[in-house]
């Protein structure tokens, strides 16, 4: 699943063919060479797709620029940036300034959004992908900006907008219900972001201000036709021809409007699940002449939601006798990697799955993150099929317990001391002081290019890129992997900014606490401002509005920096 910040476990989840990779001129890896700004088509098998989650500049400061810094841009061919939402009366692409509400409420995403994250948030020099800061009068800052900025220094780059995840699914079944309907929420996303016409907030935006930042649209729809999805999603049976006519429908659009504006192509694609409890919702055999990716997630399959356990891996490539779960009904099949790509495949009739879609298309998903336990014993396995007290403890930047980022478990993934072998599963999983974590590191990376290959896959999907540690490693161990050369970033253009906003900023709050402002109710705050309050200073960890310091908890969006 996708899931919306923070990270949120939940009910388990579960080749663009050569000649169509050769027709899609633009979208690759590989750099001609001697020169960074022209890009050949993909390798077969060496799609790389990956996921930038909108509260990444928050508590992790995980910034755009960072996508070029560390150097994890030259190695993508899409970023998916999530998440849209779609409005619960108008039932179209919107934008708003509202945050989710919490997991176990039905309407936690109804009319939620951050368009203070992608198009309001100034970046000063040091944090701009440019190095030069934003201006007041520039008619977009944000995420959006940086992306135009990002996108300048690697031409090769495409950035869709992903549409939905597990908080933002809730009414994709009321959207997609008539053809009214389809042709409304259709045209409202193409409107919104590939057209650019954005919503005057905050000063920025407006008609056109976004243009030619989005290269394409992803679908992710969590998931039609199945009660699996978050609480209180709107689901039907015809959930199964309507999920088709929606793409068809954004193919259509997609096409017409790219035919009308240079020929150029925008590309639609697709997380899709892998658990055959809700791939059989889905026509395997008709939506993949719409989509040019399908992004299997491959993952969650296992995790602390199982309670107590028993432990187990979230994404075993192989069928293991050590699986301790039930199989899913009503067919005779567990959760796994490869039974999932042949349901997408070859089909699987006991659960009515037609089978069918071209492999080429099918990308297989990587997870930058690990699901845990806590309470484990060792036992003869060293925690793996063992009974448990509880989810993991809390992280620092995944902040939820029951799972971690890699960059928060370096010192455990493929360290000999804690790392072990599944060889039946062909999984990897990592074990140390009675905690139980089960994810990827560089066997287990290997074992699933080899076997996508062997299938003739399209390439990889990893979801998402907060989780990686500054030196990536997860994602050059996949790049590698699945082979093909980086592109080397560009020297970018240099654009003045154009129409002014309408609005100015806003004056910042008094001084208080020597040089340090005093907390303001009503001031939207992002992570690493400061401020002081009740003799005490305090940071923000992210973005945060109307919540005083000292009311959040220890785990909240203040860390108390002590008294002034």
């Amino acid at each position: 699943m996708h899931i919306r910040k923070p990270l949120i476990a939940a009910a388990a989840t579960v080749a663009l063919a050569a000649g169509a990779l050769a027709s899609f001129a633009g979208l690759g890896t590989a750099a001609a060479a001697g020169s960074s700004t022209t890009a050949t088509a993909a390798t077969p098998g060496g799609v790389r797709i990956a996921y930038y989650d909108q509260w990444s500049v928050y508590g992790n400061a995980f910034y755009p620029k960072h996508l070029d810094t560390r150097g994890i841009a030259g190695k993508l061919d899409v970023i998916n940036y999530s998440f849209g939402n779609i409005h619960p009366t108008n039932l179209t692409c919107f934008e708003a300034n509202k945050a989710a509400g919490d997991d176990n409420n039905p309407n936690a995403g109804d009319g939620a959004g951050d368009s203070y994250a992608d198009y309001q948030k100034s970046y000063g020099a040091a944090d701009s992908v440019s190095g030069v800061a934003d201006k007041w009068d520039q008619p977009i800052v944000g995420v959006f900006n940086q992306f135009k900025q990002l996108k300048a220094k690697y031409p090769h780059l495409k950035i869709n907008i992903s549409i939905g995840g597990w908080t933002y699914s809730k009414y994709f079944s009321d959207a997609a219900k008539t053809d009214a309907s389809r042709k409304k929420l259709v045209s409202s996303c193409i409107d919104q972001y590939i057209k650019g016409n954005l919503p005057v907030e905050g000063g920025f935006g407006g008609a056109g201000t976004a243009a030619g930042i989005f290269d394409g649209i992803d679908i992710d729809w969590e998931y039609p036709g199945s009660a699996g999805g978050h609480l209180g999603n709107h689901y039907a049976p015809e959930d199964k021809q309507n999920f088709t006519l929606l793409l068809k429908e954004f193919r259509e659009q997609l096409d017409a409007y790219g035919a009308a504006n240079g020929g150029k192509k925008y590309l639609l694609t697709a997380a899709l699940p892998a658990g055959q409890d809700k791939i059989k919702y889905i026509e395997t055999d008709k939506i993949g002449s719409y989509l040019d990716y399908a992004n299997i997630m491959t993952y969650d399959m296992h995790g602390a939601w199982d309670g107590d356990g028993p432990t187990y891996h979230q994404s075993p490539l192989d069928n293991s006798a050590a699986d301790p779960t039930d199989p899913i009904a009503p067919g005779t099949q567990k959760y796994g990697v490869k039974n999932a790509i042949d349901s997408w495949i070859d089909g699987n009739p006991a659960y009515g799955i037609a089978g069918g879609f071209p492999a080429g298309k099918l990308t297989l998903g990587y997870e930058f993150y690990y699901r845990g336990w806590k309470g484990v014993p060792a036992g003869t396995t060293h925690g793996l099929a063992q009974t448990a007290t509880g989810p993991s403890a809390a992280r620092p930047t995944s902040q939820q317990a029951g799972i971690a980022n890699y960059k928060e478990l370096g010192g455990i993934v493929d360290n000999p001391a804690t790392t072990f072998w599944d060889d039946q599963a062909k999984a990897s999983y990592f074990y140390k002081d009675g905690e139980f974590f089960t994810g990827l590191n560089q066997k287990s990376v290997q074992a699933r290019v080899d076997y996508g290959k062997q299938r003739g896959l399209a390439g990889a999907m990893m979801y998402s890129l907060l989780g990686l540690d500054n030196n990536t490693t997860l994602l050059n161990q996949i790049s590698d992997a699945l082979g093909g050369t980086t592109v080397p970033p560009t020297t970018p253009p240099t654009t003045p900014p154009t129409t002014p906003p309408t609005t100015p900023p806003t004056t910042p709050p008094t001084t208080g606490c020597g040089s340090v402002a005093a907390y303001a109710a009503g001031t939207v705050y992002t992570g690493g401002q400061e401020v002081s309050h009740n003799g005490h200073k305090w940071k923000a960890q992210w973005w945060t509005q109307n919540e005083a310091p000292g009311t959040t908890g220890e785990w909240g969006v203040w860390k108390d920096l002590g008294a002034c």
